[in-house]
């Protein structure tokens, strides 16, 4: 079985970073390795407000030691790494073991909080983490913020900051337009260095999408493990978390969470499996 590893923040709410990526995992066939590098807490008496707590770099050394012990991985992405010390710690881990089939998602914020990481941190996601991706995947703010170009509302925006990214080392740039650009369509941005690819949806009614970019890029790494090329691996990861937004579901008074079993149909599957 291929294995993949997510070196990200713990969503205790079960929506987003570890969670999400494991339970993808899960769901593409591949087995999933984690380390821990934030927590990132709601408190419902304060409006579900956010606070992200980074864990100790040498605690993310033992952790990702741990993981590597055995045979190399197929895959690994990163998520919410929490501060500089430790997107230091993952880049060295990532050449060390000389890992292949890298997915980088720049968490620079979190849903639900203003709150962007340091600039030292996002110095440190594109000096540290760009040159090593073979596919990174920032959402229109976090393109807008690694690009240098703010606030992007177009297509041709998207073109413009996924070739300054590219340009930072990433071989692979995959900018999710999303919810934020305007129109009627959720349109995800291919750039290989050399050419755009447009992959479009119908933009969904929902606010029941949290742990969607996760969700997203999870996909992208499991199916690069499983041995499917970048622009296929990216089509199926965009088809697996329509499919999981289509099916959010209500957590808690505050949130919806994607559904992270709705392509395959777990939910469906394992009630009619069951035995009788």
């Amino acid at each position: 079985m291929e294995k993949v590893i997510s070196i990200a923040g713990s969503d205790s709410t079960g929506g987003a970073g570890i969670e999400a990526d494991l339970k993808t995992f899960q769901e593409y066939g591949v087995f999933g390795f984690a380390t821990i590098a934030s927590i990132v807490t709601m408190d419902p008496q304060a409006g579900w407000s956010h606070e992200v707590t980074a864990m100790e770099p040498a605690l993310v050394e033992k952790q990702l030691i741990s993981a590597f012990a055995g045979d190399p991985m197929d895959a690994l992405k990163t998520g919410m790494l929490g501060n500089e010390d430790n997107i230091v710690q993952a880049a060295k881990m990532i050449q060390q073991q000389q890992v292949k089939n890298v997915v980088i998602d720049p968490v620079i914020a979190c849903k639900g909080t203003a709150e962007i990481l340091q600039p030292k941190s996002v110095d440190a996601i594109i000096t540290h983490l760009l040159p090593l991706a073979d596919v990174v995947t920032p959402n229109l703010v976090e393109a807008g913020i690694l690009s240098g170009l703010g606030d992007l509302t177009s297509v041709e925006a998207m073109k413009q900051a996924a070739e300054k990214i590219h340009q930072l080392g990433a071989k692979y740039v995959v900018i999710k337009g999303g919810h934020r650009l305007p129109g009627a369509k959720a349109i995800d941005l291919v750039y290989d260095g050399e050419s755009f690819l447009l992959l479009e949806s119908g933009k969904i009614a929902t606010d029941f999408n949290h742990g969607a970019g996760c969700t997203f890029s999870a996909a992208i790494a499991a199916g690069l493990a499983k041995g499917k090329p970048v622009v296929e691996s990216v089509r199926l990861a965009k088809a697996f978390v329509t499919a999981a937004i289509k099916e959010g579901v209500v957590i808690n008074p505050y949130v919806g969470h994607v559904w992270h079993g709705a392509y395959t149909h777990a939910q469906v599957r394992m009630n009619e499996e069951a035995p009788q």
